[in-house]
């Protein structure tokens, strides 16, 4: 029998990968680095990237791994939301969250920082925020959200 090989399918990018990929190229460029300069940094920080690959991630035809977004954070010196989500935090003006769908840019930047949740509907608002901070927040953090409120 021979074995007939299928193509896979295309990888589907969703905003926030878009995100990703345009703040990465954003951030190495204002840095003034190269993609070879990124590479040997992101190899120095224990992963391999090759440029040719970080080409590839900033053009949207090759996806960030969760490992790979921490890296890559790290070795541009931004915090990991720095990647995830545009360069605004203007009020009126919306961004687009994978899965939540477009939102004002200073809540999307509050719930990266963890500091409120998405507005999803909620039977009890003071249950759901309580939630929230139980499962996002380690204690020390969520004992001090509780207590400034």
């Amino acid at each position: 029998m021979s074995e007939q090989r299928h193509a896979r399918p295309a990888v589907q990018y969703g905003p926030t990968a878009a995100t990703v990929a345009a703040n990465i190229k954003r951030i190495r460029k204002a840095r003034g680095l190269s993609v070879y300069t990124l590479s040997d940094r992101l190899r120095d920080a224990g992963r391999t990237v090759a440029p040719s690959a970080i080409s590839k991630v900033e053009r949207c035809e090759r996806q960030v791994h969760v490992d790979e977004l921490v890296v890559f954070a790290a070795a541009l010196d931004v915090s990991p939301s720095a990647l995830l989500l545009p360069p605004t935090d203007n009020p009126s003006e919306k961004v687009e969250i994978t899965g939540a769908g477009p939102i004002p840019a200073d809540q999307a930047w509050d719930w990266m920082d963890g500091r409120r949740r998405l507005d999803q509907p909620s039977p009890d608002p003071s249950s759901a925020a309580l939630l929230y901070l139980l499962h996002s927040r380690p204690p020390i953090r969520r004992n001090r959200e509780i207590g400034s409120h």
